[in-house]
């Protein structure tokens, strides 16, 4: 089981919808320690190179490279809650201000 802490950026398998296989993609952590301890998942935030088509909360990355990426992307609205091993490896994590931006922005989304 990896380790991964608020702000940190992961590569999760996802599971395709008709379940025909699984692709490794990065996500963004946004729950907390507590969280993880108490329910053994994690809630991601997808990320997503495709930074041409920015939607609703929907974050541009300033420090990609900080976070372990290879190509500018962005934080997206699509929530998740994986379960812990899942989680393949921390890949890195987000500056101070990509994560103050990306609370910002799903605090809008989730009305909070």
């Amino acid at each position: 089981m990896i380790a991964c802490d608020h702000g940190d950026v992961v590569l999760v398998g996802f599971v395709f919808s008709d379940e025909s296989g699984r692709k490794l993609r990065p996500a963004l952590v946004i729950s907390s320690s507590a969280y993880h301890r108490a329910r053994r998942e994690v809630i991601v935030a997808a990320i997503t190179s495709n930074v041409r088509r920015r939607l609703v909360a929907d974050h541009l990355l300033s420090d990609w490279k900080a976070a372990g990426l290879l190509f500018p992307s962005l934080v997206t609205g699509i929530v998740r809650t994986v379960k812990q091993r899942m989680i393949e490896r921390k890949l890195g994590s987000l500056t101070t201000a990509d994560i103050q931006a990306v609370e910002r922005e799903l605090r809008g989304a989730l009305d909070l």
